[in-house]
């Protein structure tokens, strides 16, 4: 199983998609992808999250897509049959850990305890989900967990935005952040894709990195 921090390349950013509009999801995922991000997750919200991963996959086939919200084997099979690159979880428990293992696709399961996170280890994962992050102690939990659990690294997402990017960005065990201020629903409804763009490079700026990719 290829470990989801060698799939994202060293992007900073995972920027969650959520619509019930495939058409929207693409024109979401063109914008981010023009801003400069490497992955996106769609999360399975919408009874059209699956065929949004699809058409993504479809358009954008140098652009990494996972699928989120995954809360049963079920929805980890569907995920990667749609084409689903890596998984994400909101929370952990043996029977999901091990079924969106046995799909054999990168994931990273939501935690946000010491003893979800040591069963998450029991399971060989070291790739977890920090959820929700502002709720369950934001970067300050982050960094007291990081002298217990030296190995793992982690995804914060949940009350991330630009006025806290850096803050989590800047601790040792964090090799993500993921979050929904990129798609403000009042820019989604619209269709200000460029805005999102735009949000997107100001984002890769405070995260102190160059966009992975730039169009000309």
């Amino acid at each position: 199983m290829k470990s989801l921090v060698s799939l994202l390349g060293g992007s900073p950013l995972l920027p969650i998609i959520q619509t019930e509009q495939p058409a929207v999801a693409v024109a979401i995922a063109q914008a981010m992808y023009q801003g400069g991000v490497s992955a996106v997750e769609v999360v399975l919200r919408t009874p059209t999250a699956l065929e949004s991963i699809s058409k993504i996959r479809q358009a954008l086939p140098q652009l990494k897509v996972g699928a989120g919200t995954i809360l049963s084997g079920a929805d980890a099979v569907n995920a990667k049959n749609a084409g689903a690159q890596f998984l994400v979880s909101p929370a952990s428990t043996p029977a999901l850990l091990s079924a969106m293992i046995g799909t054999g696709l990168p994931l990273a399961p939501g935690v946000s305890t010491a003893s979800e996170i040591a069963m998450a280890l029991e399971m060989g994962l070291t790739e977890l989900k920090f959820f929700p992050a502002h709720l369950s102690g934001g970067s300050a939990m982050l960094n007291a967990l990081s002298s217990i659990f030296r190995q793992v690294k982690f995804c914060p997402t949940g009350g991330i935005g630009l006025h806290n990017l850096q803050e989590f960005l800047q601790l040792p065990n964090v090799f993500v952040v993921g979050g929904s201020w990129l798609t403000p629903a009042d820019l989604v409804r619209a269709g200000d894709y460029q805005a999102i763009t735009g949000l997107v490079e100001q984002s890769l700026a405070l995260a102190a990195v160059e966009p992975l990719r730039k169009q000309a």
